[in-house]
């Protein structure tokens, strides 16, 4: 029987939990190896091979009584997490890792097999990796997002709400007054947030290669908004190789025209929520004790305002 199969827990996510979720988290990495094996005879599943884990979550490898390979996800049921199955169901595959079957009191869910080994990172072509999860967002943000996801209108009023009490935590006052210019163009389009339904989280390695299609976006934070609002995580990928490449503002520059133009975007616009990214982004490390802003994310931010200037 699947119970008697060991589950074991990496250290590295029973430590993550530890740090962020404190006694609830501990709880939860304790409980974790009887919840995974619960799954495995619910869902006649026999694992097949090792798991994988992020900071929040445990990926088994699992095959399906008919045979089917598939993937066993195991996670909190959080405010970040507990949407995830609702996007995934309205995308049904189309761009996305397909869901198969979900608890909804746990937070667990069963997920097609997608080949861990080969994230669209490993595709050397930035602009040819690029222009494969810029087709991928093409499909996923043109849909509508369904009722109850969190929005972008709330999101975004809510940090234009916690600047002023974080402003003083910044050091330097350059990065005082990028805030408040990365605030100001929140604050004129906070009227139009859109409605789509957003990944959140769309990197080269939240895409990973399939056998039903080349490949799939996976782990979103699905979110109802501007597409605009979904484009940050893509353009500070590899950010090594821009700054190697000499010209970091023109790397980026080039990513966000092909962004844009993949989604037929307004460009001020996506810039200017690409700008609340930023201010996001910011606000979060503001909160983690951070008194200097991400010196990636003060280049973006200049490379984009100097653009909608020009």
């Amino acid at each position: 029987m699947s119970t008697s199969i060991r589950i074991d827990v990496p250290e590295a996510l029973a430590a993550s939990h530890a740090k962020h979720g404190g006694a609830s988290g501990r709880a939860w990495i304790a409980a974790l190896p009887a919840l995974a094996a619960g799954f495995l005879d619910r869902w006649s599943l026999r694992p097949d091979g090792p798991g994988r884990h992020g900071m929040a979550s445990l990926v088994l490898p699992v095959t399906c009584a008919d045979g089917t390979p598939a993937a066993l996800k195991l996670q909190p049921v959080t405010d970040e997490h507990e949407t995830e199955p609702v996007g995934l169901r309205v995308w049904d595959g189309d761009g996305a890792v397909r869901l198969l079957d979900h608890d909804p009191a746990t937070g667990t869910m069963l997920l097609e097999r997608l080949d861990e080994t080969r994230p669209l990172s490993s595709v050397a072509d930035d602009t040819a990796a690029l222009d494969i999860l810029g087709g991928l967002l093409a499909r996923l943000v043109p849909v509508p997002a369904p009722e109850g996801l969190r929005r972008l209108a709330d999101i975004a009023a809510a940090m234009l709400d916690e600047v002023p009490r974080a402003l003083p935590a910044l050091a330097d006052p350059a990065d005082r007054r990028l805030v408040r210019t990365c605030a100001s163009a929140v604050a004129e389009l906070i009227g139009e947030p859109g409605d789509r339904l957003l990944h959140w989280d769309l990197h080269y390695d939240n895409v990973l290669a399939g056998e039903r299609e080349p490949w799939l976006a996976i782990d979103p934070k699905p979110l109802a908004g501007d597409p605009g609002f979904d484009l940050l995580p893509a353009l500070d990928n590899r950010w090594e190789e821009l700054a190697a490449a000499g010209d970091a503002s023109r790397g980026l520059l080039r990513r966000f025209d092909q962004l844009t133009e993949a989604l037929g975007l307004d460009r001020r616009r996506a810039a200017g929520w690409t700008l609340g990214r930023v201010l996001q982004n910011a606000l979060w490390d503001v909160e983690d004790g951070e008194t200097a802003l991400d010196p990636v994310q003060v280049t973006i931010a200049a490379a984009l305002l100097r653009d909608r200037m020009g």
